[in-house]
């Protein structure tokens, strides 16, 4: 099951042991700290996705909550969380889209919003279907 969180404002995705970098980072980020070794700047301005290089000494890398568990896996889920999240126009995560998967099911409930939300669904559910959702998503004020 992969594992899919934030880092610097971008969407981190951890699958089979693998990471990607998904979207523009939007607040200066250390990657250092966070166990990767920096990607190339030219790869962070592309709005897509760039795989990272754990250090070899940062032993195991969390990915931190909130957490989306989805059942896709490999280069897929990063290309598949691309045109799930990220604006084509300027490469961000989109933070409408992303409240929307992960925020409670019923607003009027009271309980704590969990540190993991299972999303499977979102891997699939058909491109047209989604491109509706997200197009009224990013067209709401």
């Amino acid at each position: 099951m992969a594992r899919v969180g934030r880092l610097g404002g971008a969407i981190l995705a951890e699958t089979q042991g693998a990471y990607y970098l998904i979207g523009n980072t939007k607040a200066p980020c250390d990657f250092r700290a966070a166990g990767f070794e920096p990607p190339d700047e030219v790869d962070l301005v592309k709005g897509s996705y760039v795989r990272l290089k754990p250090l070899p000494d940062a032993g195991e890398i969390e990915v931190a909550p909130p957490v989306l568990l989805l059942d896709v896996e490999g280069e897929e889920l990063a290309k598949k969380l691309v045109h799930r999240f990220v604006i084509d126009r300027n490469g961000s995560v989109s933070e409408r889209l992303w409240r929307l998967v992960y925020s409670h099911d019923d607003p009027l409930d009271d309980a704590e919003t969990p540190v993991e939300r299972d999303a499977r669904w979102l891997g699939g559910i058909p491109e047209p279907i989604w491109q509706l959702v997200r197009d009224n998503v990013l067209r709401c004020l």
